[in-house]
């Protein structure tokens, strides 16, 4: 009877060591359920002393890799070297051959959390020009390599100069984040959400296509500001009618300007590039990080964070007759549910986070996420939408209808975020932007 006490109590105390370490080592599963109950039986606080503690070493050991891999990335300057390649599995249906190559940006600090105001000059975005890929950091700088070379071992990478540390302080403005990157008719655009005395607002700047030089000029405004730095940005764009592209704008933390169609927070907008006016595609959005326009159907189809769950993917089917805007509901409806540290009653006073979308006159979205998968970038090919994310570290495969109704659900687990991914279609493969150790991916169908 005693061994049977002692094996129970040793299987127990097992399970609550591999328990605390699965949580506190930061490498597990953000969608597994099991790990996520886990988390809401054991104490944050609690698991961290643990770490700090029991735990001391295992995580030294995680840290001295880490740093290894840092030192063979900084010493290898723009070499681009390849330092990972490996075959993968939807577990479903397809196998892919990843590899990865180095990138000469700032890497993630996620010792001050991902929510840190440095990390947002830390994420990094890539876009296909021709016969050569560019990629722009978090800070502003700017590189670009032959497309050619991700069948190497190296991407030999070579810097472009530009002139945007010169021109916001010319503005008397502070760059806090690039929030993306998009070519089109020799123009290079960028989104930024810069500081104006004290306040952020999102504006978008180009510069004409040039590998030695990119001098930016402003190119639109939107003209809206906060009254302090916000995570809830947006700041996609995307092509658009033949004259125009989208943009994506986030609600900046301001709840009722969602709604409000004299408010650009929250919505997704098209901006003639001529005259740089704009219109309003949709409202009711929070902060939408993934933006394509489907043109042989005519819609546009967003990404977009939730509170604490209810990531989403929209789809707006544009039609001439519309009478009202397309509204997709935040914050009045959502899946998700607030954060711990906010105060519940705001919402419930509010009427805000409720349940569903069409039952109070909104959009549904195509698929949403809970727990959030910290959604990002997405791109379309033959019928399936790729949906990449930043804390779930994968791809979600979207099996669609000629209808456009959701059919199947694959994806692809990697071991870092993903913040940008394009489809190259000459190649048949994706590029994708890691961004714990700033690495340009190269997804491959086998």
């Amino acid at each position: 009877m005693k061994k049977k006490i002692i094996y129970i109590f040793l299987i127990l105390v097992s399970i609550l060591f591999v328990s605390f370490w699965i949580i506190v080592s930061g490498g597990y599963d953000k969608q597994n359920k099991t790990i996520l109950f886990l988390k809401e039986i054991i104490p944050i606080s609690l698991a961290k002393k643990v770490r700090d503690s029991i735990f001391f070493i295992p995580r030294l050991q995680d840290r001295n890799k880490f740093l290894e891999i840092q030192l063979s990335k900084y010493e290898q300057g723009l070499n681009g070297n390849l330092f990972f390649e490996k075959k993968i599995s939807d577990k479903k249906t397809h196998n892919y051959y990843l590899k990865k190559f180095f990138l000469p940006f700032p890497s993630l600090d996620l010792a001050v959390g991902w929510q840190a105001k440095k990390n947002s000059k830390r994420a990094h975005y890539l876009e296909l020009i021709d016969d050569k890929v560019l990629v722009i950091s978090g800070e502003g700088e700017t590189i670009y390599f032959s497309k050619e070379n991700i069948n190497k071992k190296k991407l030999s990478q070579s810097y472009i100069k530009n002139n945007l540390e010169e021109l916001f302080s010319n503005q008397g403005t502070v760059l806090a984040a690039i929030r993306d990157l998009y070519y089109e008719d020799d123009f290079i655009y960028i989104s930024v959400v810069e500081l104006q005395d004290n306040k952020s607002t999102l504006n978008i700047y180009r510069a004409k296509k040039n590998f030695k030089y990119l001098i930016f000029e402003k190119f639109f405004e939107t003209k809206t500001f906060y009254d302090e730095y916000t995570l809830q940005t947006g700041g996609r764009l995307e092509k658009f009618n033949d004259d125009e592209i989208l943009l994506s704008i986030g609600f900046f933390s301001r709840y009722e300007s969602a709604q409000d169609e004299k408010s650009l927070f929250g919505k997704i907008i098209s901006i003639n590039k001529e005259t740089r006016e704009y219109s309003i595609q949709s409202k009711g959005h929070r902060n939408p990080q993934g933006l394509f326009f489907l043109k042989e159907k005519n819609l546009i189809i967003n990404s977009e964070h939730g509170p604490k769950g209810g990531d989403e993917v929209n789809v707006n089917f544009l039609k001439k007759d519309i009478k009202e805007l397309p509204n997709y509901g935040w914050p009045i409806a959502s899946y998700g549910v607030p954060y711990p540290q906010q105060d519940k009653s705001f919402f419930e006073d509010k009427g805000y986070l409720k349940k569903s979308h069409s039952k109070n006159g909104f959009i549904e979205p195509l698929k949403f996420f809970t727990p959030s998968i910290g959604i990002s970038e997405i791109s379309y090919n033959k019928n399936n939408l790729y949906v990449s994310s930043l804390r779930a570290q994968s791809i979600y495969i979207l099996e669609l209808s000629e209808d456009f109704k959701l059919k199947d659900q694959k994806r692809i687990k990697f071991d870092s975020r993903i913040r940008d991914i394009k489809y190259d279609k000459e190649k048949d493969l994706f590029l994708i932007m890691f961004e714990n150790i700033p690495a340009l991916g190269v997804l491959k169908f086998i």
